[in-house]
């Protein structure tokens, strides 16, 4: 038995979706060199207006991911160092990259907030081993090579953009005057700064100290970086350390506002529309039926613009000039 003639078509339009699905997620995947290319929001950490605001990041947008090398990152302290030479660099809103990474490495869902500072190693010798890895003191850093070789004892620390250079533990201003202002966007109380202030952090190894633009001040690392803060923990209850290369998903690129919501909305997992702004839905919604409309406004327009053409108007003077003169067109 053959298949009908719409049996035919209907197997047509899902071969050509699919086929343009993966068109695009292809595309995607050459312009980010990552998969998957999106992640969607689902936290309020990164908004900037509870009424949401497009070119920051809010729940229910989704987010271009770019692969970038651990170094490739520009930390909000590089970019406010006038110094430095990405001053100036901004993105999402805010100076600095926005990353995307993984709780300690863990397999949950990745955070996506604002890189505020990188430590790196000054003063460091190789590890003798994984047991007892810094006999003569010092953090133990796993993915910190010396003279090429894999594991470091770190005594002291660096943190470009800042003038924070050899140090044993690290201390840092964001007040305008020390490093970049950082507006904790929060009151002054119990001997919590109104800026960001980084005091006598001794990091448990390099990497990236982190901040959710919506967050106040309170780091992804905890109290013992920012006073104050609550920090992250990963599912089994530990506190994060600074973001290492081997957590890294990638880099916050572009972001696709409002479009994200739809898997929220039906995912039966995570926080659904909870942290959504109610402007990003009635956006979503006026998008969609944006989509649904147009296909039938469009339509109308095209026969308007064809029924008044010259060559529509012409063609209706010869036929019924034909009519008239008693002649079948189809003679």
């Amino acid at each position: 038995m053959q298949p009908s003639s719409s049996t035919k078509l209907l197997f047509r339009e899902i071969l050509l979706a699919g086929g343009m699905i993966v068109v695009l997620i292809a595309a995607l995947f050459a312009h980010t060199q990552s998969m998957p290319p999106l992640v969607v929001v689902e936290s309020s950490s990164m908004i900037h207006d509870s009424e949401g605001e497009v070119g920051s990041i809010d729940a229910g947008d989704l987010v271009l991911v770019h692969k970038s090398t651990f170094d490739n990152i520009v930390t909000f302290a590089e970019a406010t160092d006038p110094s430095n030479p990405y001053y100036g660099h901004e993105s999402h809103g805010m100076e600095g990259d926005v990353v995307i990474y993984k709780k300690n490495g863990e397999a949950s869902t990745p955070i996506i907030h604002r890189a505020i500072l990188r430590v790196v190693p000054n003063e460091a010798y190789p590890a003798t081993s994984t047991v007892n890895p810094c006999p003569t003191g010092g953090n133990y850093d796993s993915e910190w090579s010396v003279n090429g070789s894999k594991g470091a004892c770190v005594h002291t620390w660096n943190v470009p953009g800042t003038n924070v250079y050899n140090q044993s533990n690290i201390s840092i201003s964001f007040d305008g005057i020390d490093a970049g202002f950082y507006d904790c966007k929060r009151f002054v109380h119990a001997g919590v700064e109104s800026h960001l202030v980084v005091h006598e952090w001794i990091p448990e190894h390099s990497g990236l100290l982190t901040l959710g633009d919506a967050n106040k001040c309170s780091a992804d690392q905890g109290p013992n970086a920012v006073n104050g803060s609550s920090g992250l923990r990963t599912l089994d209850g530990a506190l994060l350390g600074p973001v290492q290369e081997s957590w890294l998903v990638g880099r916050a690129g572009g972001e696709i506002p409002w479009l994200g919501a739809v898997k929220l909305m039906v995912s039966g997992t995570g926080p659904g529309l909870t942290y959504v702004p109610t402007s990003s839905i009635f956006s979503l919604l006026a998008c969609i039926g944006g989509i649904l409309v147009f296909p039938m406004v469009a339509d109308a327009g095209i026969r308007r613009l064809f029924a008044s053409s010259p060559e529509n108007i012409q063609a209706k003077q010869e036929k019924a000039f034909l009519v008239a003169l008693g002649v079948d067109e189809e003679e």
